[in-house]
């Protein structure tokens, strides 16, 4: 059969378009996309991708059959083939063509070959698409694996006929999902890049996929895995019911219709109906688990990522749940999030690690548009703009991403944009939304709002005080109704303005910005949000919430006044269950986990019966067999606090009617007892067989053991190795009851069961003689392995020879001879695996008993992947138990778990099954025949992963109590309960019964639960007892001792005052009491060694107290300068005291003292741009200044130049000399004039001048003008120097608070001075007293007067002895704290402890101290007094009368004494008065300085009140002022630029007058070198003003390419230029190259130098005014800038001075108070004062008179600036008026000067010029030159004259030689003549023998040829010297040297 749409065109065109499409592949090789930027993964278009494809091509090309089921689908479900090139030029990494298409450029098959139908009879399909190459991959490992799943499962089936849509389309076209425009772009890079030889290519088919086809679910979903031909059916085990909910999953609540919910548990997908509770399930279709879960917008659809290898996206179609798509190729192992956009038409989803992908599917088509990777680190979430869906926002750990759909020249591409946290924390991020004008507002984890703008934080949201939004992270963000409602983990949602949010901005620094929420609800208490869904139910909004404390909630967000609360839907396990049990009788099971919860479910009726609560988390669980309960209400949970609970269950409907008691539920739980035997958390516990002991384990590393009775008794516990990891009693078919206990650390104990009252538990639990045997499991896994590997390799090479024995049998069969090969050397053999043993031995997870005394242990980590038989040694005592190394004698291997050990076994009644959880969550069932385990009989195996495969171990799995059930649950919070091979029963009525309760138990008080997790244990308890008995019984012993020596004591007391009672001769010393001196030598060493220790043992605490004292005295008494001193009067009741003053910080005068260096700075700042300005000025003058004096230095040395051509000239040159002189005076003298006229414009003010002074006055007076400025005024403007900030407020409180400190010190010292004053005179009045004590003592009483009392000083004057101790205190003290804590504890005995003897070493006290000051103070003032007297001594000899002369003296003597009485005492009362006199002056001063000190304090809380507010002010005026100065400074510098440009213009003009004058001067001087009447002048003054193109002179680093290029250019410029110019003179055209005749050619060659020079200044007047024109342009453009500066300074200024008077008004509200007196009260109403005072003006009486006397001022001033104005008026006009008269003047004046000038002159001249040009200087000068050349040369002729006639002298001399030389030439020739004629004559004559020549004839012949040779060569000589001497300029040669044969002539 062939395939649907048989192609019509012919072979060869299929020929074509496959050699077309492989060119395209090239192509695209080459073009360098065969790597993915984004992801830098090998592309399908790199090597290995294109061998992997071309290896499964020929694999595929066989037979139809060999072709996997994606690739049939994906054949199927396209119609159309896309051209390689179009998605060559628009797939890039990151557009819109699928990885399929791409792949699709690499075809297994061509496209016009049709493939073979399958065995199931489906037709062929064209195989245009290829799928994934990992797709395919993941298949064949899921079909080679049999523990994720069997073969088929997870494949994408294929699509029958009729589900494909076949359209014709171009190829340009191909792509749908592009604009028109794009589309265009891209056909025309298409025609750019074609071939030169264009072919038509065939039109292309592009396939889409039907919308009414749908994938068949049965083909999709996972199965389990059976071992093949194991006999296992399918169907072993059936999932019921799902208990549990994974709340921590993120976004695992989604809602399909208003009463559908839709979540994730494990590997299945949940769908629950809210009405009825029914579940449907929905498998994943690989087995790796599910990923995120997504609904479409519509509801229609939902989408589902799973996990595992490769996985795929799935949407499913609702509410049929038929699979609508596969999405492919999207991660490479899990799916984070996926998101519908708004329209639904594209879905985006975001890997996990590793990849991180982002992709964005076109999900109708299972096209990939366009992906990227999306971060670095975890992404949370990705969703699309709900207005622009090109935009698109992914976010996650520690990172915000924003992400772009860019349209570019090479396609679709993502760009994405990272947020930059800049000053704020980074956060991980995991809620968010968009708002409508692109912001994004997310939350953080610290709980506020973050607004992001452009990338970046604008601002950072947060609630008054600071206080964050949420108490948490906010988990989610919803934009609903114009409202944000934010979802947070602290159980809150609140609603937010979204229009103050979305304009909100920083204010400050911070980034903070406050506002409220506008609507909060309070789901709950220990409610963590982490999302909510809305949906609509008969038009009212209703919100679903996800808890993840395990719950799912129904919220109404209304915010109305009918609100409903907060509704609880749903409750489950919060996070990892710990432990589960089965009930032995009934269909019930309980679980626990950390959420401190304990539930019971029925898993017949699939529902919760009840559950409880306690303050730690359960740990481990087990239910009470029915021995112990044969109801079955009973279990044990251990918590992670040590404590055990024995909680009863029960049918609360079985109790007692009692009245107001209402039951909710069938079930209900009741703590009966607990107790705590372990300090870390309990992991096992098991019940003995007989049910007569409970065992407990935990971390601690103990197992402890119950007595279970009515109540469990304790009976003691043991210490293992190890933490506890399962405990496990022997079954009933061991002889003996033994406790198997396994640790995590790798031990292994058996111990037996100890029984109640054998053990001694009166001092402790402990057991310590129970027979225990250990095994210490060492690790034999990599001995296995290597057994193994040489196993292998033997069974290699036995079938190797037996293939070779084969071979040579078959060979010998056919009757062919073999030859013996030599024999190969041996291959060298791989190492085999090394022996290795870890160091920390792998984790035992479980095992159980299989015979007495040998046990099963399944191992995590290195060992796992087997199960080892172990069995305990017989050796146990000979070796401890950590160095035993044990090993198993036999092991099992088990398939698939080397890294996924068995986590939990347990078996059926029956021991027939064997059920195995599996830490990938996966449950496996092992059928056994014999309940003895082997190797083949754990061949086959059924699996099934139902768990979470990355988190869901399984914690616990067990079999109903009728192997019916099967329950587990895992640490990903799922319970799963399945039905084991009879569903049949199910339709049967199984009803879970609940056990009813116990008789009386609701009169039974409830057991005291024990909360405190700090709770002794049952052994800490015993011990802490044991320990309070033993304490007890010494204190009792203690106690009884003390008595003993207190009736001792009492006897030695009574017997010490019977011995006192004895007459004196009779008593007994104290030391003859002693029996032994050595008794009390020994004692006082004990006690000294005592006292030492103590010292010992105290010193720390001693050290502690000390340091403390310390610390007290610096923090209250260092700080303290001056503590509070009362003096009081001697003789009144008057007192002052001094203040109580803290010293004050340094850092109070470091301020003051920069603030005044601050000051001064400021000051010196303001005058830099003045000096800047001024330096300017100055600069430029100096240029003008410089180029002046260089002018004067040219005048100058002119007539040096003239006095040196003077010398040649005679008079003419005297007179031009003069005449220059007096030129050059004269144009110095112009020069003078023009620089004064100058300075004089200068100096004359501008038309809007004014003066500075009066300025100021003006300005003073527009400051003062007016009434007096009120600061409340509405218009107050607040003067510069009168604006406060926060810095100068606190600089006024500083100063303030430095003033009073400086005042009260000042009155301390003058209080504590009179203190001291007070102490001198109370010494003094001492001597006084004892001195009128000597003086009355020689008185009689009557004569004596009354002695003044002595002041005493109180203890308020001296406080600083209140901190002044000694031992003697220190020892009261002591003696007080006892007696007050015997009081207190109510002690009999009261008697002393002192000891015998028995002293202490101290200071003197303080009153010992002040006796002996005063008795010093005394003697020392009776040395010094002067009035002390010296008394007589009497000696009392005998009695007899005395004298006249001694009674005179005792008379004498007594009026002295009375006289020293009287003035004693009278010095006293003066001391005291004027004491008291000296303190009441003091007072006083005090008192005014109290009132100023209180006034103070009233200013500094104003003044603080003021910093708080500027404080708040300070930010804001910051940034103003900043503003304003950093304006105003752009202002000044701008200024400055102005005027530097002004200047440059000014100096710029100054150049170019300079050059003008110089062209003038330049035409004088070619008018005066023309003369008068020159012919030539018109010619000469064209040939200088003709305009002529100079080429200008250009770097020698010019490019000559430009020159040559510009040649031509030139040329045409040049003669364009030249045509122009001849066009202007037509009527005479000259040639300015030649001069023409009878012309001056030295004025010629002049007017042509003339002409360069004037064509340079007109080029330097171009430059000039170029330059002038530049800085115009710069002065414009920078004055328009400074206006708009200025305007934005005026504006800066206005909002800072609207701020200020803002702030003057808010500190105007503040309260001040100002204490006032009557009479300076003067607002009085009727005579009386008002009540309200609110409107009175409080003022200073300096401000009032200085108003006064300004309004006489002002009068004063009035009249003196009227009479000034008259002055000034009148003195302008008479200025007017002389104005007008100078200007007649000066107009007569220039008429007269004119017609002098016509008169003289004919015409109006320059005089100036007439001056300076009076004599052509350039002229005159050219002359002199001229003649002194002409004098020069004339001497020179002169000099070359005589030298002529030297040589003509010369010449004649040698003419006469030479003639002489001639004549005697002729005669020789003559004479040769002669001669010759002879030869000949004799030559005829000779005979035949003189014939031929001689020898001597020769040569002489020859010497005469040379000699004529020689003077014809001389004759000529001399004739060239003859001509030569007849020219002037001939040059004599000296005479050639004669060859060296002239020496022969010699």
């Amino acid at each position: 059969m062939e395939a649907e749409g048989p192609r019509d065109a012919p072979e060869k065109e299929e020929e074509d378009l496959e050699e077309s499409r492989q060119q395209d592949l090239e192509d695209g090789e080459k073009s360098g996309i065969s790597k993915d930027p984004e992801t830098e993964k090998p592309n399908e278009f790199s090597t290995e991708g294109k061998e992997q494809s071309e290896k499964e091509s020929t694999e595929g090309t066989v037979l139809g059959d060999n072709l996997s089921q994606p690739d049939l689908a994906d054949g199927e479900k396209f119609d159309i083939s896309k051209d390689p090139e179009t998605e060559l030029d628009t797939e890039k990494p990151n557009v819109s063509a699928t990885e399929e298409e791409v792949k699709s450029s690499a075809p297994k098959e061509p496209p016009g070959e049709l493939v073979s139908p399958t065995p199931g009879g489906q037709e062929g399909v064209e195989k245009a698409v290829e799928s994934a190459d990992a797709d395919t991959s993941s298949v064949q490992e899921s079909k080679s694996s049999p523990s994720s799943k069997p073969s088929g499962e997870g494949e994408v089936p294929p699509i029958p006929e009729g589900q494909t849509e076949r359209v014709e389309k171009p190829v340009e076209g191909a792509e749908s999902d592009i604009s028109s425009a794009q589309e265009d772009e891209e056909e025309e890079e298409e025609e750019t890049e074609k071939s030169p030889e264009p072919e038509k290519k065939p039109e292309k088919l592009e396939r889409k996929i039907s919308e009414t086809f749908f994938y068949n679910y049965e083909d999709l979903c996972s199965q389990p895995f059976v071992t093949s031909d194991s006999g296992i059916p399918i169907n072993l085990l059936t999932l019921i019911h799902s208990f549990g909910y994974d709340c921590t999953k993120s976004a695992n609540l989604q809602l399909l219709d208003s009463q559908t919910l839709l979540y994730v548990a494990g590997n299945q997908l949940v769908l629950l109906d809210l009405k009825t509770k029914y579940q449907t399930y929905l498998r994943s279709s690989s087995g790796g688990g599910i990923g995120i879960i997504t609904v479409h917008p519509s509801k229609q659809y939902f989408a589902v990522g799973e996990k595992g290898w490769k996985p795929n996206i799935i949407i499913y179609e609702y509410p049929s749940l038929k699979p609508y798509r596969i999405l492919q190729g999207g991660t490479e192992e899990a799916y984070a999030f996926a998101d519908f956009n708004h329209y639904g038409t594209l879905l985006a989803s975001v890997g996990s690690s590793p990849d991180y992908m982002l992709t964005i599917w076109d999900w109708k088509q299972e096209k990939i548009v366009l992906r990227s990777k999306a971060f670095s680190q975890d992404v949370y979430k990705v969703t699309f703009s709900p207005e622009n869906e090109e935009q698109l926002t992914t976010s996650g750990a520690g990172h915000i991403k924003f992400w772009k759909m860019a349209h570019t020249f090479t396609g679709l591409k993502l760009q994405g944009a990272l947020g930059r946290f800049g000053k704020t924390a980074v956060t991980d991020i995991v809620g968010y939304v968009e708002l409508p004008d692109g912001k994004v507002i997310s939350g953080s984890e610290w709980g506020n709002l973050l607004l992001w703008e452009g990338g970046l934080i604008k601002v950072e949201l947060c609630r008054t005080g600071h206080r964050p939004c949420h108490n948490g992270p906010v988990n989610q963000l919803i934009l609903d109704e114009g409202e944000l409602v934010t979802v947070g983990g602290d159980g809150y949602i609140r609603v937010w303005d979204f229009e103050t949010i979305d304009a909100a901005d920083s204010v400050d620094d911070t980034g903070l910005l406050e506002m409220e929420h506008m609507n909060e609800l309070l789901v709950g208490k220990n409610v963590n949000l982490s999302s909510i869904m809305k949906i609509h139910d008969l038009g009212q909004p209703i919100w679903y919430a996800q808890d993840s404390n395990g719950a799912i909630w129904k919220l109404d967000l209304s915010f109305s006044n009918v609100t409903h609360d907060p509704e609880c839907l749903f409750t489950f396990h919060s996070g990892k269950i710990e432990a589960m049990g089965v009930s032995p009788v009934t269909y019930l099971m309980a679980t626990t986990a950390l959420d401190h919860s304990v539930r019971i479910y029925d898993f017949i009726g699939n529902c919760q019966l009840t559950e409880i609560k306690f303050k730690q988390g359960g740990t481990a669980l087990t239910w009470a067999p029915r021995v112990v309960n044969p109801k079955g209400g009973l279990i044990a949970v251990g918590f992670e606090d040590g404590v055990v609970r024995i909680i009863e269950v029960y049918d609360p409907r079985g109790l007692a009617v009692v009245a107001g008691r209402t039951y909710v539920g069938n079930a209900e739980m009741r703590l009966k007892q607990a107790f705590k035997p372990h300090t870390a958390a309990v992991t096992a516990l098991a019940y003995e067989r007989n049910g007569e002991v409970l065992a407990t384990g935990s971390k601690d590393k103990t197992v402890f053991f119950f007595a279970i009775e009515d109540k469990y008794e304790p009976i003691g516990y043991i210490c293992v190795p190890g933490p506890v990891q399962a405990l496990q009693w022997s079954p009933p078919s061991h002889a003996e009851s033994m406790l198997l206990v396994l640790c995590e650390n790798g031990f292994a104990l058996q111990v037996p069961a100890p029984i109640l009252g054998e053990q001694d538990t009166v001092s402790t639990y402990e057991i310590k003689d129970l027979p225990t045997q250990y095994f210490h499991f060492c690790s034999i896994k990599s001995r296995i392995k290597r057994e193994e590997e040489i196993e292998r390799r033997e069974k290699k090479k036995q079938e190797e020879e037996k293939a070779k024995l084969e071979w040579i049998k078959k060979q010998q069969d056919m009757g062919l001879e073999i030859e013996e090969e030599p024999e190969a050397e041996p291959k060298k053999e791989e190492p085999l695996p090394p022996i290795y043993v870890p160091q920390e031995p792998s984790p035992i997870v479980c095992g159980f008993y299989s015979a007495p005394g040998k046990f099963w242990l399944s191992l995590s980590g290195y060992d796992s992947g087997y199960l080892y038989h172990c069995a305990f040694s017989s050796i146990q005592h000979q070796i401890s138990p950590e160095s035993r190394q044990d090993e198993p004698f036999e092991v099992i291997p088990m398939e698939n778990t080397d890294d996924n050990p068995i986590q939990r076994i347990s078996f059926c009644t029956s021991k027939l099954l064997m059920f195995c959880g599996m830490k990938d969550g996966a449950v496996r069932v092992y059928p056994l025949q014999d309940k003895h385990l082997s190797a083949d009989m754990m061949n086959g195996y059924w699996s099934f992963n139902m768990h979470d495969n990355d988190y869901g171990q399984i914690q616990a799995i067990y079999s109903s109590y009728d192997d019916r059930f099967l329950v587990t649950c895992g640490a990903d919070s799922n319970i799963f309960t399945f039905n084991i091979l009879s569903p049949e029963d199910i339709q049967r009525e199984l009803k879970a019964k609940v056990p009813s309760p116990r008789r009386d138990l609701e009169k039974e008080k409830t057991a005291e639960d024990i909360e405190d997790p700090s709770a002794y244990s049952i052994e800490n308890a015993r011990q802490k007892k044991e320990y309070d008995q033993i304490m007890k019984a010494a204190e009792d012993k203690k106690k009884k001792k003390r008595q003993e020596l207190i009736i001792l004591r009492h006897e030695f007391h009574h017997l010490l005052q019977r011995n006192m009672e004895l007459p004196k001769h009779m008593q007994l010393h104290r030391e003859e009491f002693e029996m032994d001196q050595r008794i009390r030598e020994e004692m006082d060493r004990q006690t000294a060694q005592r006292i030492q220790l103590v010292q010992k043992e105290l010193a720390w605490d001693q050290e502690k107290h000390h340091i403390g004292l310390q610390k007290l005295q610096s923090r209250f008494r260092d700080t303290l300068e001056f503590d509070t001193v009362v003096v009081h009067a001697i003789g009144s009741n008057h007192q002052i005291s001094t203040y109580r003053l803290l010293a004050i910080s340094e850092r109070y005068y470091k301020a003051r003292k920069q603030s005044q260096t601050g000051k001064r700075r400021t000051s010196k700042l303001g005058k830099e741009a003045e000096q800047r300005r001024e330096s300017q000025k100055e600069t430029s003058q100096a240029a003008r200044v410089s180029e002046e004096e260089m002018e004067a230095d040219k005048l100058k040395k002119r007539p040096q130049l003239q006095g040196a051509i003077g010398r040649f000239g005679g008079n003419r040159l005297e007179q031009i000399r003069k005449i220059m002189e007096k030129a050059d005076k004269a144009k110095a003298k112009i020069m003078q004039r023009r620089k004064e006229w100058d300075e004089l414009y200068k100096s004359k003010p501008s038309d809007n001048y004014e003066n500075p002074k009066d300025v100021q006055d003006i300005k003073e007076a527009q400051e003062n003008m007016g009434d007096f400025k009120l600061k409340t005024a509405t218009n107050y403007k607040i003067p510069e120097h009168m604006r406060m900030n926060a810095e100068k407020k606190k600089m006024q409180l500083r100063s303030l608070e430095v003033a009073v400190h400086e005042k009260k010190l000042t009155m301390n010292k003058w209080i504590i001075s009179l203190r001291d004053l007070k102490v001198a005179i109370i010494e003094e009045i001492i001597c006084l007293v004892q001195e009128l004590k000597s003086i009355q003592s020689a008185l009689d009483a009557s004569e004596q007067l009354p002695i003044p009392p002595i002041p005493q000083l109180h203890p308020e004057e001296m406080p600083e002895k209140k901190f002044q101790y000694d031992n003697n205190i220190l020892l009261k003290f002591k003696q007080e704290q006892e007696n007050k804590q015997r009081l207190s504890e109510q002690m009999e005995d009261n008697a002393s402890f002192a000891v015998f003897g028995g002293k202490f070493l101290h200071a003197p006290s303080l009153k010992e101290i002040d006796s002996t000051s005063r008795a010093s103070s005394v003697r020392s003032m009776r040395m010094v007094s002067s009035v002390t007297p010296v008394q007589p001594k009497v000696f009392e000899i005998e009695k007899a009368e005395p004298t006249e002369m001694e009674l005179e003296i005792l008379k004498r003597e007594k009026i002295r004494n009375i006289y020293l009485q009287e003035t004693l005492i009278k010095r006293i009362n003066e001391l005291v008065v004027t004491f008291d006199a000296e303190l009441h002056l003091l007072r006083h001063q005090k008192l005014k300085l109290d009132t100023q000190m209180k006034c103070a304090d009233l200013r500094h809380i104003t003044w603080f009140e003021e910093l708080l507010l500027l404080k708040n002010f300070e930010k804001h005026e910051d940034t103003l002022q900043e503003r304003v100065n950093n304006l105003s400074n752009e202002v000044e510098e701008m200024q400055w630029k102005l005027d530097n440009y002004l200047s440059q213009m000014e100096d710029k003009k100054y150049e170019i007058a300079k050059l003008q004058e110089r062209e003038k001067a330049f035409y004088a001087a070619f008018q005066a070198s023309l003369g008068e009447n020159n012919k030539f002048a018109s010619f000469l003054t064209k040939v200088l003003k003709k305009k002529i193109k100079r080429v200008k002179k250009k770097d020698v680093e010019g490019d000559r390419d430009e020159e040559e290029d510009s040649d031509e250019e030139s040329d045409e410029e040049s003669s364009l230029e030249s045509d122009e110019e001849d066009s202007g003179s037509d009527d005479e055209v000259f040639d300015d190259s030649v001069c023409p005749k009878n012309c001056d050619e030295a004025l010629f060659e002049n007017t042509l130098q003339l002409r360069e020079k004037r064509l340079d200044i007109e080029e330097a007047l171009v430059e000039e005014k170029k330059v002038i024109d530049n800085l115009k342009k710069e002065y414009d453009a920078l004055a328009k800038k400074v206006k708009v500066v200025e305007a934005s300074l005026d504006t800066a200024e206005g909002e800072l001075e609207a701020f200020q008077r803002e702030k003057q008004q808010r500190l105007n509200e503040l309260h001040v108070v100002v204490p006032l007196k009557l009479h300076q009260v003067e607002y009085v109403v009727n005579g009386e004062l008002p009540a309200d005072l609110s409107q009175t003006l409080v003022f200073t009486n300096q401000s009032l008179e200085y108003l006064q006397q300004r309004i006489m001022v002002l009068q004063h001033e009035k009249l003196d600036q009227r009479e000034l104005y008259k002055q000034a008026r009148q003195q302008h006009k008479q200025l007017i008026r002389d104005k007008r008269e100078i200007e007649i003047r000066i107009e007569r004046l220039e008429e007269n000067c004119n017609q002098l000038m016509l008169m003289k002159f004919g015409r109006v001249v320059d005089l100036e010029a007439l001056q300076t040009l009076s004599v052509n200087t350039n002229l005159e000068e050219l002359k002199m030159k001229m003649m002194e050349k002409e004098h020069i040369q004339a001497q020179e002729l002169k000099k070359w004259e005589e030298k002529i006639f030297e040589l003509r002298q010369r010449l004649m001399i040698l003419m006469k030689e030479n003639t002489s030389k001639l004549q005697q030439l002729n005669s020789f020739c003559i004479e040769k003549q002669g001669l010759e004629m002879k030869l000949d004559a004799l030559q005829n004559n000779l005979g035949a023998e003189f014939q031929g020549p001689r020898k001597a004839e020769i040569q002489e012949r020859e010497r005469l040829i040379t000699l004529v040779q020689l003077q014809a060569q001389e004759a000529e000589v001399l004739k060239e010297e003859i001509t030569l001497l007849s020219r002037k300029d001939g040059r004599i040669f000296p005479p050639p040297q004669p060859p060296p044969d002239t020496k022969i002539l010699n």
